[in-house]
């Protein structure tokens, strides 16, 4: 018997990767998805989400990428990994992911077929949406200055193409390498950690979509959760984690006060 059975779960309700289902709607979450919604609607060109770590902008920006209509838009999702991304790379990327074939070398070749790309996309109704997760690794000024360039893609309607950007409060510093997109930004969201009453819902939210009990952690446990994680969603899937791990290791049916400020201690987290 391990922790899933021993606690009647499915599953484990407090993985660290990004599975949707468990998403938990702060209001804070459900504005900036509306919010990115309304950037795109009206072809703004740019937009912000920037949070500290832990405070789901991963997952945001994978409910953004699959709530957008694909009838409507032609989206695309790339992931930085790394902080040594040229203005090449990145648009090869792009036309890599836009379908463009026999992708030139040279980065004035590139630009133009991309335009030519964008534009046959626009003529059929549709409107290009670029979503990029972990921004702050952009790093170069040539990159920005090619953001900024493709940003002037337009037709009579407004931008042909749109940018949504997530990472970490660097980010907005980063794109001060070029000023004139910086001025650019259509809208800036900052992600906020969860308060003491959503860190409880997002706890027994978790715990009911992995066929759980809200009982499993008593009352008592959650304000000890809330101030060792700050309300930091990642945290509080550490924590919950752990504590969960502890309280099977101890056989005990429930997660006490006292079983989740262990946990914090030996995580660093008191």
């Amino acid at each position: 018997m391990g922790v899933k059975e021993f606690y009647n779960l499915k599953e484990l309700p407090f993985n660290n990767s990004p599975d949707l289902k468990y998403f938990y709607k702060s209001k804070h979450h459900v504005k900036a998805l509306l919010k990115l919604q309304y950037l795109i609607e009206e072809k703004k060109g740019l937009g912000l989400v920037l949070g500290p770590i832990g405070t789901g902008k991963t997952t945001i920006a994978r409910l953004f990428y699959e709530d957008i209509d694909p009838v409507l838009y032609e989206v695309l999702f790339i992931v930085v990994v790394h902080s040594e991304v040229s203005s090449e790379w990145f648009l090869k990327k792009l036309c890599m992911q836009l379908g463009v074939k026999d992708i030139p070398s040279e980065k004035p070749e590139m630009v133009a077929r991309l335009f030519q790309k964008i534009s046959e996309i626009s003529d059929t109704g549709k409107n290009v949406v670029i979503i990029i997760d972990e921004a702050q690794m952009l790093t170069k000024k040539e990159v920005m200055e090619e953001i900024r360039g493709l940003l002037n893609f337009e037709d009579e309607s407004g931008k042909m193409i749109n940018f949504v950007l997530f990472g970490l409060p660097e980010l907005n510093e980063n794109l001060k390498l070029d000023e004139p997109l910086f001025q650019r930004v259509a809208m800036r969201l900052t992600l906020q950690p969860l308060d003491l009453e959503e860190t409880r819902n997002y706890i027994y939210h978790r715990l009911n979509i992995a066929g759980g009990d809200k009982e499993i952690f008593e009352e008592a446990s959650i304000p000890i959760i809330y101030e060792s994680s700050k309300g930091i969603p990642r945290l509080i899937n550490t924590i919950c984690d752990n504590a969960l791990f502890e309280g099977y290791l101890q056989k005990s049916e429930t997660i006490s006060a006292n079983i989740v400020r262990q946990v914090c201690i030996d995580l660093g987290l008191a």
